[in-house]
């Protein structure tokens, strides 16, 4: 769900990177790279100098599964975005990047690894029910995101009262100051942001009919060898009882596994 552009280039090349992962193939082997966009919390973020969240493990149980060496850099989201669609310096991206058919025209992607929607968050006593309760209130969505698009459609494209941002903290921080009277954002950035703040007087709202499901993928240059090797990785985590054991620790609660394995790429 996050952003596709290719917005402050020059300076998110010159940001740190921090990288985790093994270092080295040994035996002459390959070491595939990967980039991530590390500010997406519980998804991706740094913890001091190391990239967690659910990517990080997630990729981390692929790769050891795949028996294949991997290194997972911090690049940022257009060097990402860059990077892995020329295939020169990085070999993929994980990065909560949504499977969409615009983007497939230049990547490839993984089978799917995670299914998301977006929720509306607002005040407790607010009466929001739906994405319709809030078409005509003040609404922030971070720039061109899937709840951009979805709000845009409900609102319209140049509607005064959406408010548009780089990222989902700021948009969070506009509603704390009464900017706005709801966040439209991914689940689960709305979740880790209402379980950072329980006393806060917010609650998150799904809406299936206006949100549907999406699904995350691992982003590929195209004509990629590596999908042939992930594939069946990514099957195996799904199915051997560790992709529920990283799920419930980022997220707090089962997933729908099955749901994630019928889903198509």
């Amino acid at each position: 769900m996050k952003r596709w552009g290719l917005l402050g280039l020059a300076v998110l090349l010159v940001l740190a990177i921090a990288a985790c992962g093994k270092k080295d193939a040994g035996a002459g082997g390959k070491v595939y790279k990967f980039a991530t966009d590390a500010a997406y919390s519980p998804m991706e973020m740094m913890d001091k100098d190391k990239i967690v969240g659910f990517d990080a493990d997630f990729l981390d149980a692929v790769m050891k599964e795949a028996e294949l060496d991997y290194t997972l850099t911090n690049t940022g989201w257009d060097p990402m975005l860059i990077s892995v669609k020329d295939g020169k310096e990085y070999d993929g991206g994980i990065s909560s990047v949504s499977i969409t058919e615009d983007r497939k025209k230049d990547y490839d992607y993984s089978i799917p690894y995670f299914e998301s929607t977006n929720m509306i968050m607002s005040k407790k006593d607010s009466g929001v029910k739906s994405a319709l309760d809030i078409k005509d209130k003040k609404v922030a969505v971070q720039t061109g995101t899937t709840a951009d698009i979805i709000m845009s459609e409900l609102m319209g494209k140049n509607n005064g009262n959406l408010k548009r941002f780089d990222n989902n903290t700021l948009a969070f921080m506009d509603m704390d100051k009464g900017g706005v009277d709801a966040v439209v954002a991914d689940i689960a950035i709305v979740r880790e942001y209402l379980k950072q703040n329980p006393n806060k007087n917010y609650e998150g709202t799904l809406d299936p009919e206006h949100f549907s499901s999406e699904f995350y993928g691992i982003l590929l240059p195209k004509g990629s060898e590596l999908k042939a090797k992930l594939d069946p990785a990514i099957k195996k985590v799904l199915e051997n009882g560790k992709y529920v054991e990283i799920y419930k620790k980022w997220m707090g609660e089962e997933p729908n596994v099955q749901n994630v394995l019928n889903a198509k790429a």
